[in-house]
């Protein structure tokens, strides 16, 4: 039993570690020894802007103004806004906000966002696509910025990048701070070849590339740069295209969004299964060491503290380490019960770290009792 526990132990702490530490540190050095530098310059090809919204009306009139001021030639950018069974005002909103290059399509019954997407893309006139969605505010030089990676032939769609506002919580301050770990990743994995993924709220690409999705699709920010990817071309992140969102500020306001995130990786799974093939999937060892392992980073938790409870009796360094984990649960005990302490830092990201782990355990039982994930 000993041994099994040893094996335990260390199989899922040298995997724990890949995943947080070891593959972070991995691309960071590929990175830095050997980068792929993007050709880009200002280009200006067409545009066709593409949203997909359900319920916007809060927000649709400041989203109109805003691309409606983008820092790009006007006659070279149009805009399509499907409406995903709105019961408000969304349409009518985008039609009087739009001008005369805005199309806006609606569908009575809400279908999901893939779906929708699919449609405007099949009347997009562009050159070059523009994701982006109704909440987040966009940087004047957004398009601009984005667009100059495509002068480059290899590189086939780019991320902009998400910036936190707002953030006044300790719980929203240690989601802000795995947010910038997380693009930290993201940008060392551009430099140094591609990224497995892009901001839903901002990015571009070729048109010619767009595949249409299966329908219910959630990480439409996943399978579309993947299928980019697969097609040869570079997946990038440019960090000076922007846009702006405001972080949950308590767990239960993040729980229902990061949940339906989650539980849409073993969709894409489900969807396409090339993506776990080695044979087939270029960017094979970043997908399974950035978003697979990420899902079974919190069973991995587990055994690590059950096997190290079953070491500790016997061997003193184990008994360390569980007074370790102890002492983590503990700073995630303390910030519930005193609100105060949730603003130091070792308290916001315990707790930061604890919740996306407990969403990501609680994805997996999500998707097993709801395929219907884009309906949620």
């Amino acid at each position: 039993m000993m041994s099994l526990a040893l094996l335990a132990c260390w199989s899922c702490a040298i995997l724990i570690v890949h995943v947080f530490v070891g593959y972070p540190l991995c691309v960071w050095l590929l990175a830095r020894v050997h980068p792929h530098p993007i050709r880009k310059r200002a280009i200006t090809p067409t545009v066709t802007v593409i949203m997909a919204v359900h319920d916007g009306s809060r927000h649709i009139k400041a989203k109109m103004k805003n691309l409606h001021a983008l820092d790009y030639p006007a006659e070279l950018v149009d805009i399509i806004v499907a409406c995903d069974g709105c019961n408000d005002a969304t349409p009518a909103l985008a039609r009087h906000f739009g001008g005369t290059r805005t199309q806006v399509l609606r569908f009575d019954a809400r279908r999901g966002k893939a779906s929708c997407l699919n449609d405007a893309v099949k009347l997009a006139q562009g050159d070059v696509l523009l994701f982006t969605d109704v909440r987040q505010k966009l940087s004047p030089t957004a398009l601009r910025e984005l667009v100059a990676n495509l002068a480059d032939p290899g590189v086939g769609a780019v991320s902009g990048e998400l910036h936190m506002e707002n953030v006044r919580s300790g719980f929203a301050q240690g989601v802000d701070a795995y947010w910038r770990y997380e693009k930290l990743i993201r940008q060392s994995e551009s430099r140094s070849g591609s990224t497995i993924g892009v901001t839903g709220a901002l990015y571009a690409m070729r048109r010619e590339l767009y595949e249409p999705l299966p329908h219910g699709t959630v990480l439409d920010d996943v399978l579309v740069p993947m299928r980019v990817a697969a097609t040869g071309r570079r997946v990038v992140f440019e960090p000076r295209a922007l846009a702006w969102d405001q972080p949950s500020q308590l767990p239960e306001q993040e729980r229902r969004r990061k949940i339906r995130t989650l539980a849409g990786n073993y969709q894409l799974i489900q969807f396409a299964p090339w993506l776990v093939q080695p044979t087939r999937n270029p960017l094979w060892f970043r997908f399974v060491s950035h978003k697979l392992l990420r899902l079974l980073a919190p069973w991995l938790i587990v055994l690590f503290a059950l096997s190290t409870a079953a070491l500790a009796t016997r061997h003193a360094p184990y008994a360390w380490l569980l007074l370790l984990l102890l002492a983590g649960a503990a700073l995630v005990a303390a910030g519930r019960l005193l609100p105060t302490l949730s603003r130091w830092l070792p308290v916001r990201l315990a707790t930061a770290f604890y919740y996306l782990n407990l969403f990501s355990a609680q994805a997996l039982f999500a998707f097993t009792r709801n395929r219907g994930l884009h309906l949620w």
